[in-house]
């Protein structure tokens, strides 16, 4: 038995469309066919409409040339995302946060593209995102979890936080992959027997990719599309090939599904393969061998050199012998 468009995307239907399905009287349509036609256009308004909530083309390019480090983003973005996993917030928060962070590091130079600079963007876009979309927000103080490298007073969090709304224009109501999952896995899967994992697993691949800047030349549909068939992909009686998406709705296009698929395919295989595993070898030399009957002498001098290395490394050390940190 097939799911209907209305028990799936209610919410991409007003407040009038809605008591049209649910048996209310209003003037406006009733029927299946008017209301698939609805969402259909809902969603390849979305399409046409989600360039405008993205990074410009020169985004990407600038990491390409570094004039913005790549693994300091790398760093901001895995914050972000393990704040996110502490409070549970939903995957669109933490896409979210990313996204206005890249379209303000687009927008604006900043001074410093390493330290507490993007540290502090980090917070403010988290916590804008998590007003946008969590029921319950964490106090500016309580957000800075998870190993922040620095701690900030919520008086310069609120100040950057009105930097961003300037210079976004205050338009946050971004257009995320997450805004197309749902349509497109009734696509795949119209009876609704695999829904919930096709939108779960899609959800994880969006994740796991999004620190990756080679991705930030896909748009959002273009990725939705691509995770959801990844996820299909893993389902062994759910035949569906990549080529099919482009009649899914108005406005997707082949060949960039097909591209964001096969680099979404490949990240998932590398992450698959086993990590090589570095023979370690103890390196012994004649200081370091000492008779049974070695005299006090000795086991002083061992005991300064041992010293002379713990100076050696100003951040941590680690025993030899019982794994402990200084």
């Amino acid at each position: 038995m097939s799911l209907s468009y209305s028990e799936c995307f209610p919410d991409l239907l007003c407040d009038e469309d809605s008591d049209v399905l649910s048996g209310g009287v209003s003037p406006g349509c009733s029927s299946e066919l008017e209301t698939t036609t609805l969402i259909e256009e809902s969603v390849a308004g979305l399409i046409e409409d989600e360039r405008n909530y993205a990074p410009g083309g020169g985004y990407l390019s600038q990491f390409r040339f570094h004039s913005l480090d790549v693994p300091s983003r790398a760093q901001s973005v895995a914050w972000m995302l393990k704040v996110r996993s502490f409070y549970g917030f939903q995957p669109g928060t933490a896409y979210l946060s990313v996204n206005y962070f890249d379209r303000i590091l687009y927008s604006h130079r900043f001074p410093q593209t390493k330290g507490w600079p993007l540290q502090l963007l980090s917070v403010a876009c988290l916590s804008l995102a998590a007003k946008m979309e969590e029921p319950v927000v964490p106090s500016l103080l309580d957000l800075q979890v998870e190993s922040a490298k620095f701690f900030f007073q919520p008086r310069s969090i609120q100040r950057m936080e009105l930097f961003i709304l300037h210079v976004l224009d205050w338009r946050l109501r971004s257009i995320t992959p997450f805004s197309f999952l749902s349509f497109f896995a009734y696509k795949v899967d119209a009876s609704g027997n695999f829904m919930g994992f096709l939108h779960s697993r899609a959800n994880d691949i969006i994740l796991s990719n999004i620190q990756d800047t080679i991705f930030l030349e896909h748009w959002p549909s273009s990725i939705a599309a691509a995770a959801i068939l990844c996820a299909a992909s893993e389902i062994p009686n759910l035949s569906v090939t990549p080529e099919h998406a482009e009649s899914w709705c108005d406005g997707l296009k082949k060949d960039r599904v097909l591209r964001c698929y096969r680099l979404m395919q490949q990240c998932l295989v590398d992450r698959r393969k086993p990590p090589r595993v570095i023979p370690q070898f103890r390196i012994m030399t004649l200081t370091n061998i000492r008779p049974n009957n070695s005299s006090p002498s000795s086991s002083s001098s061992s005991a300064s050199s041992s010293c002379k290395r713990r100076k050696l490394n100003n951040w941590s050390w680690v025993d030899d012998d019982n794994g402990n940190s200084d």
